[in-house]
């Protein structure tokens, strides 16, 4: 078992319900996050790899890193084909026994956000980045587990000041100043702004925890 990190402030750290384990080097982001709410990994799937018939007990959001096609076997021998693009967000519920392969030729990298949160009410913002800086934020689904958000800034790029009013997951997906792509972080609500300092644009997703 890999020692428990300590990466977040006490303050912060005091809003976050469980641990993060497991870091690459001092000052890395985590490679896996684990609290009450939710667990946080990053999966590859290697080409042409059977997995065994197994089922999913709780409801996850994936973020795929790569361009792919995964199959899912059923038990009655049904095959659902399964395209992605890089970037492109996926809910998948619980439930449904199956064998997956990633039919591609190259390994297919996955964060996967694994849901174990009760949902419960939570208050609404004036301040929420969806009303304040639609250029910037985007809603790519919500449900009563999650609300889950595309960040765009494009260079040099300044957003406005907003609050997020959940614990939220943080998955870069191209390397930015606070994280390269396919790294992830989990932040407490916090009102902050945002800017991008770089020449290029960058993309991210951020995972509301209800």
């Amino acid at each position: 078992m890999k020692p428990l990190v300590r990466w977040l402030p006490a303050a912060a750290a005091s809003l976050l319900v469980g641990q993060v384990w497991g870091q690459a080097q001092p000052g890395s982001l985590p490679t896996r996050i684990e609290t009450d709410q939710a667990r946080v990994v990053l999966a590859t799937e290697q080409p042409h790899r059977r997995g065994a018939m197994h089922e999913h007990a709780n409801n996850r959001v994936q973020i795929y890193l790569n361009d792919g096609v995964t199959t899912l076997t059923r038990p009655d021998g049904k095959v659902d084909r399964v395209e992605y693009k890089a970037g492109d967000v996926r809910w998948s519920p619980a439930g449904g026994q199956h064998i997956s392969e990633n039919i591609t030729d190259h390994p297919v990298r996955i964060v996967e956000i694994d849901l174990k949160n009760k949902p419960q009410a939570r208050k609404t913002s004036d301040l929420d980045p969806l009303k304040l800086d639609p250029k910037h934020y985007k809603l790519e689904f919500e449900n009563d587990q999650v609300r889950v958000l595309r960040v765009r800034f494009g260079p040099n790029e300044k957003g406005v000041l907003h609050e997020h009013t959940m614990n939220h997951v943080v998955v870069y997906l191209n390397d930015q100043r606070k994280g390269k792509a396919g790294e992830f972080r989990l932040d407490p609500p916090e009102t902050h702004t945002e800017e991008n300092p770089l020449d290029h644009a960058v993309e991210r997703i951020a995972i509301d925890i209800k």
